[in-house]
């Protein structure tokens, strides 16, 4: 989410939560996953990514297994892509694997309307046809458009139709933090 024109009202996790918030989110994928062969996390662009690659790290490191893994951008597949918005920063997806017949976990920052999450489930299945697709979003803010849920949630959180999640990470932003504005 961009982070100009926010007012920022509330810090509702500083690093040390996030970092804990992840472990949980880590233990919660291994636990439900962890029977599946043929795992792959994805993360999706643009702070999905940074998440991803520290669930996957983590992972490893607990599991001492080689996990696929895989970016994915959803510029194209937005459902608002041709309804006047500026030109979208179409970022490249890479998925160094094969798509079909694997259990994929996307993971993104923020679960807001569903939207995002659709777009991405649409990309991977141009890729293939996985056995399975779960979700894991760092924060769920609420407000579902589409009859969407994530498998793996760190933190649910209330915002009104005037309010924004911003997510920061210090692959990006120099620090981690996440909170709640006004737009």
């Amino acid at each position: 989410m961009k982070r100009k024109g926010l007012n920022i009202t509330k810090v509702i996790m500083n690093a040390e939560e996030m970092e804990r918030t992840i472990n949980r989110m880590v233990h919660e994928i291994i636990e439900r996953v962890g029977p599946k062969k043929n795992v792959a996390i994805v993360g999706i662009r643009t702070r999905g990514v940074p998440i991803a690659e520290r669930i996957l790290k983590k992972i490893q490191e607990l599991e001492k297994v080689k996990v696929a893994s895989g970016t994915i951008d959803i510029a194209l597949y937005r459902d608002d892509f041709f309804k006047g918005l500026a030109s979208p920063e179409v970022g490249p997806s890479n998925l160094n694997f094969n798509v079909d017949g694997a259990n994929i976990v996307l993971i993104d920052d923020v679960i807001y309307t569903g939207r995002t999450v659709r777009a991405a489930i649409d990309a991977v299945m141009d890729y293939g046809r996985p056995a399975s697709i779960m979700y894991a979003a760092l924060v769920d803010r609420g407000h579902r458009e589409l009859p969407i849920q994530p498998d793996f949630v760190g933190k649910a959180v209330q915002t009104g139709d005037n309010e924004a999640v911003a997510v920061y990470l210090k692959e990006i932003d120099d620090e981690d933090k996440v909170v709640v504005g006004e737009k």
